[in-house]
């Protein structure tokens, strides 16, 4: 069976030139920006000790899931009206998802230098393992409490590697 050579960059390019118009000639987005993002966890106090504590977000919010009474919905601030939710189904045990197309990688969270410094001392001192790509002067991937995948970065909102996004 043949191998098929994919030029990849130029298929990349194609999209961009058939998709991608500079901002004076896109139309602006309908929406107000993401809402939260929503995780499930298996242990809510170790959750809420590891985004709060560790990572610096503050619970703001927990209250009963609508939908289940048994179930806990509660909201961590990731500043500029952004939260990340979690949710805990104690009575209700989903099953194991694996990464999947459709499914979620991670979730990326945007913190001033002396934060990522901060973060990473904290990450260190629990002997926290790093994944991804070795960009460790601006950027951490590791696995929260339920092996969720997260990215610290120490890039400003609507910046990747150091090149201005969504200009």
């Amino acid at each position: 069976m043949a191998t098929v050579q994919v030029d990849y960059q130029a298929k990349r390019e194609a999209l961009k030139v058939k998709y991608l118009k500079p901002k004076s000639k896109r139309p602006a987005t309908t929406a107000r920006g993401i809402h939260h993002l929503a995780l499930i966890c298996s242990d809510i106090e170790r959750t809420i000790q590891f985004y709060s504590q560790v990572l610096g977000f503050p619970l703001v919010e927990l209250f009963e899931n609508r939908d289940l009474k048994s179930s806990t919905h509660f909201f961590h601030d990731l500043g500029h009206g952004n939260l990340l939710a979690f949710f805990d189904f104690p009575e209700d045990p989903m099953p194991p998802t694996r990464e999947a197309i459709g499914g979620m990688h991670h979730v990326s969270i945007s913190v001033p230098r002396e934060q990522f410094e901060r973060i990473r001392g904290e990450l260190d001192k629990r002997g926290t393992e790093y994944f991804g790509p070795d960009r460790v002067e601006n950027s951490l991937y590791f696995k929260g409490p339920d092996g969720e995948l997260l990215e610290i970065e120490a890039d400003p909102l609507e910046v990747m590697e150091g090149r201005p996004l969504a200009q």
